[in-house]
């Protein structure tokens, strides 16, 4: 059985997206960060950052939504990744690792000095800062996407799951994205299994 450690809407959203493409049989756990839970020892030996997701797969056990949804798609979907060694595997690298280091990381800046990082320590000055970097990265990524197609084309990849949720992180936090994104996020989000997915974390929330 393949256990999801998450919190709604947070990073593990990713994983439960993907699992639900998959079709995988899976369960998940609510790490409840209004009471603590995600500092408890018991968490912290799993996790010591103290952070979602967290994927335990049999023996196998993960952090790391990237890393965890590349496992999952090379284990049990390689439809959802290109064919090693190809120009189609070198974009797919490409935009995994795009989105991880420069699109979500001036995202993170904004919402660690809004409000995750302790009060004493938020600087208002990094909001613009990280403005003006989201900005940048988001021009990039608006020369290289497709408004009504997936990354690679005509197949959804593990890279879609990972840009479509950090655009909406984007739209969260008051970013402006540009129209081809925008009609990319938005074709992207119409999938069945982002639904779901949401609906299973938000049943897990009012249900601990």
């Amino acid at each position: 059985m393949i256990t999801l450690y998450g919190y709604p809407r947070t990073r593990s959203l990713r994983v439960s997206w993907l699992l639900e493409e998959l079709g995988l049989e899976w369960e998940y756990q609510l790490v409840d960060f209004n009471s603590g839970e995600h500092r408890s020892p018991g968490f912290l030996a799993m996790n010591p950052s103290g952070k979602v997701p967290c994927l335990k797969d049999d023996k196998t056990f993960m952090t790391e939504s990237a890393a965890i949804c590349l496992y999952l798609a090379e284990k049990y979907g390689q439809h959802w990744l290109p064919k090693p060694g190809t120009p189609e595997s070198a974009a797919h690298h490409e935009w995994v690792s795009f989105t991880i280091t420069e699109l979500e990381q001036p995202l993170w800046t904004l919402g660690k000095h809004r409000f995750a990082l302790p009060e004493k320590i938020r600087l208002p000055e990094m909001l613009s800062v990280a403005a003006w970097e989201f900005k940048k990265a988001i021009q990039v990524a608006e020369a290289r996407v497709h408004q009504d197609a997936y990354l690679l084309g005509n197949f959804p990849t593990v890279a879609d799951i990972l840009l479509t949720h950090t655009l909406n992180w984007a739209v969260k936090f008051d970013q402006k994205v540009p129209e081809k994104l925008e009609k990319y996020r938005q074709f992207v989000n119409r999938r069945p299994a982002l639904a779901r997915a949401l609906a299973l974390e938000q049943q897990a929330l009012n249900h601990p």
